[in-house]
């Protein structure tokens, strides 16, 4: 074999590596039981020795059927408040009980190897038809309309919800004709310290010709203190700090009108939206108090 054919070989070999990474991307098949009870444990110590976790409100999730579950974002990329909700719900409801988590594309992108761990313990890629998807063989979603706005929001800001105006989780709720059930929480942000978003400078010098890591860009970049970096400059990856973190399953959210017609109606997509954001502003205010009058 020649230089030549060597080199159509590996680009064969490449394309077809890469047409088998994007099918797995949009797969709903490999969510992995096994895998998931093997880390019951492991999450199991975590939520009671490391976070000390305190919940309450899962008697609004119903016992059957399928659910919209819509969180605010906390703690950076660790997000560990989304990974005790879910040892939560595994513990209350089994394992067997299908629930998907929309995770940001870039994921896949950026470390394929930890985004098809993340699908085998129900991650899903964020886009409506893969929601859809999963809403129709039965499985309840969830969704963090603020994604990396919110997860890097400012510290002085842990206590606003911040969904950066995105609205199609109310379009799914539409379509799919489910109620909408809010999760909180209250501490998760306080596993690293966000001093600031220095994004716009950032993006500056991009226009000056710096590239962006892996060819994304990221929207955000932070400026944090926290495990392991102590000072990290960007979103990186961190290990969430040792807090109490307090969980909170609210009162469903339901809507007068549900369809295809509702969801194309900006108007009332957009009162829906405010209504749910505002509830769940409430919810938080109070959890902020509840957790302050009972530590």
């Amino acid at each position: 074999m020649n230089k030549g054919e060597l080199v159509d070989a590996v680009a064969a070999k490449t394309n077809v590596a890469k047409k088998q990474a994007d099918k797995i991307q949009w797969s709903l098949t490999q969510r992995d039981v096994n895998l998931i009870e093997l880390l019951m444990p492991v999450w199991s110590w975590f939520y009671r020795y490391y976070f000390q976790v305190k919940t309450d409100g899962w008697h609004h999730i119903p016992t059957e059927g399928k659910v919209l579950l819509v969180g605010s974002h906390n703690g950076g990329m660790a997000s560990p408040d989304l990974v005790m909700m879910m040892y939560d719900w595994f513990s209350r409801f089994g394992t067997e009980r299908l629930v998907y988590g929309l995770m940001h594309p870039s994921a896949w992108k950026v470390s394929p190897e930890i985004a098809q761990l993340a699908q085998k313990v129900g991650a899903i890629i964020a886009h409506p038809k893969m929601a859809s998807a999963a809403f129709e063989m039965g499985a309840s979603v969830l969704v963090y309309p603020g994604g990396q706005y919110d997860m890097f929001r400012p510290h002085s800001q842990r206590y606003k919800i911040n969904f950066a105006e995105n609205k199609g989780f109310v379009k799914l709720a539409l379509k799919q004709e489910v109620p909408i059930i809010p999760v909180i929480s209250v501490g998760a942000h306080d596993t690293l310290i966000v001093l600031c978003d220095c994004y716009d400078l950032v993006k500056q010098l991009h226009e000056l010709g710096l590239p962006w890591l892996y060819q994304i860009d990221p929207g955000i970049f932070p400026i944090y203190l926290g495990l392991p970096w102590g000072l990290s400059i960007g979103p990186l990856p961190n290990i969430p700090l040792p807090v109490q973190i307090h969980t909170r399953v609210c009162r469903p959210i339901t809507f007068e009108r549900y369809g295809q017609d509702a969801a194309k109606d900006r108007n009332y997509v957009n009162d829906c939206y405010e209504l749910v954001h505002n509830q769940m502003q409430e919810e938080l205010n109070q959890l902020v108090i509840d957790t302050q009058k009972f530590p």
